[in-house]
């Protein structure tokens, strides 16, 4: 269901670039013309729109050009006239976000710079077990490319197939294996970046240890495109594990799920990927709109743990410790009941239903979407007091609550109730949000723990964050791009 759409803030631009198009053609389409040539470039609105509209949540743009450079060189000398002309730019990777980041606004006043042409692998250099990128590469064609070789690039999210390294980098994607590897933030050596006046920064250093001054690809990380644009990477590649093992285990709370997940990282140590925590009304869900899910289990539990371990080594003895762990949760009362996969038909059986969960709730009417994080020491704390606040401020809402228990990143996700009006339903989102973030913060967590902040969180930012540390962000953008040409009215309010 669609969130809010916050209206932009003053800094952004307003100006619309078609007021004077023949100025415009004069002194940016053309010259970008002669950069990329025609392959390089839509104007038409019709072959634009694809781009315009983000997968979820109904945002939509409108601008006057898309350029499609084919390399760093390229898209290095775009930025450079769009800083001499003023030209407000929105870098777009695989358009697969869920905060409006990569859409452009509806008024014509920018234009959309896609990296989907630079998809070359440049190097891979095994004795370093690295890996470097264009920033349009797929993430999946490189976690294939590093598989062939006998490595493994462990981020892992469902839009693995479509999403592109630069907009995992651009927002500091986490997906369902941080538990163990960390977010795209830890899988970084170096990276390549055009900066808003069109100069390139070429820190791609395959370097594990580098202690020479500021850590400067730390700041474009997760900064939405506002301070550059992410053009290439060097990745940090890992050893392939040679055997895996997938389990769904039922719970009786939250907080017995955090209990056992404490006994399990005694007993599994690192060899644990994923430990994914959902409530029964997302199996429900799930299984309701998708005919393929089944219920691994016999009995109907509350809660549910989908648990990925992996490791060197033989198959056989790491199901042995993934059955030891399930049977000492069992004894100890952390666990009801559960089931290791046998095969790997059974382990994409029990992966579809996590997969399946947002999908299905989709269809279940106005919803609030919710992408938190709060110490995993107190995941059970926010998820009681958050149901418990909505249900009375809002009697008949469902709760929905799956996610990341192992870093602490629920996808909070109540739904509307059941036969009520979607339009009423939908007019409750502020307060919603405002119910849960509230709780969020009173528990020292975060508003957005992976998605990033875009246009959706635009507005709730200054809430949440010190005084202090909103100045250091507007220093940081003032510094970087003072003209607030990158991705205006995203991620920081009142940029310009």
């Amino acid at each position: 269901m669609p969130d809010t759409i916050p209206a932009p803030p003053a800094g952004r631009p307003r100006r619309s670039l078609t007021t004077d198009s023949a100025r415009f053609a004069r002194e940016v389409l053309e010259p970008v013309r002669a950069i990329v040539g025609e392959r390089g470039l839509l104007t038409d609105r019709d072959a634009m729109q694809p781009l315009m509209v983000a997968w979820r949540d109904n945002w939509e743009g409108r601008v006057p050009l898309v350029v499609m450079p084919a390399s760093t060189e390229e898209l290095a000398a775009v930025v450079a006239v769009c800083a001499r002309t003023g030209t407000p730019i929105v870098p777009q990777g695989g358009n697969t976000g869920l905060t409006g980041a990569s859409q452009p606004h509806g008024d014509d006043t920018e234009i959309v710079i896609s990296t989907r042409r630079m998809n070359r692998i440049r190097a891979i250099d095994l004795d370093n077990d690295t890996i470097t990128v264009d920033a349009g590469v797929v993430l999946q064609t490189i976690q294939e490319t590093a598989r062939a070789q006998g490595r493994l690039f462990p981020l892992s999210l469902g839009a693995e197939g479509s999403c592109q390294i630069g907009g995992n980098l651009s927002t500091n994607a986490g997906g369902v294996q941080a538990l163990r590897y960390g977010t795209a933030r830890a899988l970084v050596a170096g990276l390549e970046v055009v900066l808003p006046d069109g100069r390139v920064w070429d820190g791609l250093r395959g370097l594990r240890k580098d202690n020479a001054g500021y850590d400067l690809k730390q700041l474009f990380i997760g900064a939405e495109g506002t301070l550059g644009i992410i053009t290439a990477a060097t990745l940090k590649l890992l050893p392939l594990p040679t055997a895996s093992a997938t389990a769904f285990l039922a719970t009786a709370s939250p907080a017995t799920a955090v209990a056992w997940l404490r006994r399990a990282k005694a007993l599994l140590g690192e060899s644990i990927t994923t430990m994914e925590l959902m409530e029964r009304r997302c199996v429900d869900i799930a299984m309701r709109h998708n005919g393929a899910i089944r219920d691994p289990l016999a009995d109907r539990h509350d809660w549910y743990l989908m648990v990925e371990i992996a490791d060197q080594g033989e198959q056989a003895p790491l199901e042995a410790r993934l059955l030891a762990a399930f049977e000492a949760g069992l004894e100890n009362g952390e666990l009801l009941d559960g089931t290791i996969a046998a095969s790997a038909e059974q382990a994409a059986g029990i992966r579809r239903i996590r997969e399946g969960a947002p999908e299905g709730q989709r269809l279940e009417g106005a919803s609030y979407k919710h992408d938190v994080s709060v110490p995993v020491s107190q995941v059970p704390r926010f998820i009681a007091e958050a149901d418990a606040a909505l249900a009375a401020r809002f009697p008949g809402i469902r709760s929905f609550a799956f996610g990341h228990l192992g870093d602490g990143n629920i996808h909070y996700n109540p739904i509307q109730a059941e036969g009520g009006d979607k339009d009423l339903w939908q007019s409750f989102l502020p307060e919603v949000n405002l119910i849960v973030h509230d709780i969020v913060a009173r528990l020292g967590g975060s508003i957005t723990a992976e998605h990033g902040i875009g246009r959706l969180r635009i507005n709730e930012v200054p809430r949440y964050k010190s005084a202090v540390e909103m100045e250091m962000m507007r220093r940081l953008k003032r510094c970087f791009d003072p003209q607030n040409l990158m991705n205006p009215g995203k991620l920081l309010p009142d940029a310009g």
